[in-house]
């Protein structure tokens, strides 16, 4: 990051503080003893002199820092670790809409995550209310819905290209789901 004069009184302002409304905003990195900090450290505050401002832990740790291990930055305010086992749902979430269960399976996914598929479908329930599986039937049929309204494909072309493996059953999950076959939803 670079001395911002502005900036770097704002979070020198901070740091002296302890100002958690800063934390996870912007990383300490104080050169003299290698480690970078939050702003809200409990450690022995160091030199203005010594300090140098980053906006992310990854750029502390490309300028040659590692992480303060009282304060721990890498479970700052935004970061994964923040989050807990909810990042992991996030993550699959993201790989499911990216239809990664559309041609793999939970346990597939899960190995991509690094954790169990029973523990994966666990987290699901906490965090989403749903398995990965009914995650993925839902940007399925959402996929499904977009390409009924705006493009001419056929049915069985829009079935596989949302990520159905047959036609019988894009069928069949649209009509338990709406009620109604695809075709009477298709715009004229």
């Amino acid at each position: 990051m670079t001395k911002s004069i502005d900036r770097f009184d704002e979070f020198n302002a901070a740091r002296l503080r302890r100002d958690p409304a800063y934390d996870g905003v912007f990383f300490v990195g104080v050169f003299t003893t290698g480690i970078y900090c939050r702003p809200v450290c409990p450690a022995r505050m160091p030199m203005t002199k010594n300090v140098q401002f980053f906006t992310t832990a990854p750029a502390a740790e490309a300028a040659g820092l590692r992480p303060c291990l009282r304060c721990r930055p890498e479970t700052a305010p935004f970061s994964p670790a923040w989050q807990g086992s909810k990042s992991t749902v996030n993550r699959a979430l993201k790989l499911i809409k990216d239809g990664a269960l559309d041609e793999g399976s939970v346990g597939e996914l899960s190995d991509r995550l690094g954790i169990g598929p029973r523990h994966l479908t666990r987290l699901f329930k906490k965090h989403f209310g749903a398995s990965p599986l009914q995650a993925a039937q839902t940007y399925r049929i959402q996929r499904a819905k977009r390409l009924l309204n705006h493009s001419n494909m056929s049915m069985t072309e829009i079935a596989f290209a949302a990520g159905f493996g047959s036609l019988r059953r894009f069928n069949a999950v649209f009509s338990t789901l709406y009620g109604r076959p695809p075709t009477s939803m298709r715009k004229k």
